[in-house]
């Protein structure tokens, strides 16, 4: 093996490694959720947030969320959703999405470490966590529809 071969090998290595280590960070359980909108299809990678904990524990204490991640809320069946930004160290806007996929309303740009009360608006099944200013930047607007597999219309 050359020296040239040798540093391909390990520079391989390494972002493999690099890699592996941000999915374990982020948690196992990572799927692609499709928002569609006038100006076309926006894709992101988001964790879920299934069990009681989970949600509770949302993205809480995580220093930065890359573009084009995000966590998504399953609570099941349409209801009022009511969330906080309590130990978020990143802005955020929520998108509270409709068992039929539809988005109801959207919070842009949330305070950090705030306790005040973000409201769904209307009863809705989910919610999209992505970083603040994603919803402005693509074009995202309520009444856009969401493809995950826990909206019915996918």
């Amino acid at each position: 093996m050359t020296t040239i071969s040798r540093a391909r090998a390990t520079l391989s290595a390494s972002l493999l490694a690099l890699v592996l280590i941000a999915g374990m960070a982020w948690g196992a359980t990572i799927e692609p959720l499709e928002i569609i909108t006038r100006s076309g299809v926006h894709v992101f990678e988001v964790e879920l947030a299934i069990t009681d904990d989970e949600r509770a524990k949302g993205l809480m204490f995580r220093r930065e969320l890359p573009a084009g991640r995000g966590m998504l809320f399953d609570f099941k069946t349409d209801q009022m959703v009511a969330m906080w930004m309590k130990n978020t160290y990143v802005s955020l806007d929520m998108i509270f999405i409709r068992a039929d996929g539809r988005i109801a309303h959207i919070a842009e740009n949330t305070a950090p470490h705030s306790e005040a009360i973000i409201s769904s608006r209307a009863p809705v099944r989910g919610v999209l966590e992505v970083v603040a200013g994603t919803a402005k930047k693509l074009g995202i607007q309520p009444g856009d529809k969401v493809a995950h597999r826990w909206f019915s219309g996918r």
